[in-house]
């Protein structure tokens, strides 16, 4: 299981798998209902290819904005392998609440950095699970961001009735 995702997951990815960002899975502790994963950025990832910088004041960086966004891919990394959750059976899941949100240091393109989300809290049901997670990215072993989010987990049966509201 650990190593580069294989073809089921990437098929199962709500998203095109040019913005997966990850390259590998780390470690997926079902006990600890912990994912990690590696993320070798890049100065052509999103977002991060659209800065304009300057040596000084505007330094080349991974955008926060792009971590904020691998935290919702890291979500369904922890949904796919921890709480066995598959798009292709209907489950769907969205962000909530962001809390604590620190960037803690600026990245270069093309560091790596190691993200791990772990459940903080689960009320898992039938045809909705709501999570509370905890997300930590470390780049070079000093933490670059950090924060607590919370997500739903819907079944398709239930989707269309919270876009509705």
């Amino acid at each position: 299981m650990m190593g580069a995702f294989d073809q089921a997951f990437l098929d199962d990815l709500p998203y095109d798998p040019e913005v997966l960002l990850f390259d590998r899975l780390l470690e997926v502790d079902r006990d600890k209902s912990l994912v990690r994963v590696r993320w070798p950025s890049s100065a052509e990832q999103p977002i991060t290819r659209a800065q304009r910088n300057h040596p000084r004041y505007h330094p080349p960086h991974v955008s926060g904005a792009l971590m904020v966004h691998a935290t919702g891919i890291l979500g369904f990394v922890h949904a796919y392998y921890v709480l066995d959750l598959r798009h292709r059976d209907g489950w769907i899941g969205y962000g909530t609440h962001m809390d604590g949100v620190v960037f803690r240091k600026l990245v270069p393109p093309g560091g790596i950095i190691e993200a791990s989300c772990w459940a903080k809290r689960a009320r898992l049901g039938r045809e909705r699970h709501f999570v509370r997670y905890a997300f930590e990215m470390r780049h070079e072993g000093d933490i670059c961001y950090q924060s607590e989010q919370s997500a739903i987990w819907m079944h398709a049966a239930d989707t269309q009735q919270v876009i509705a509201s």
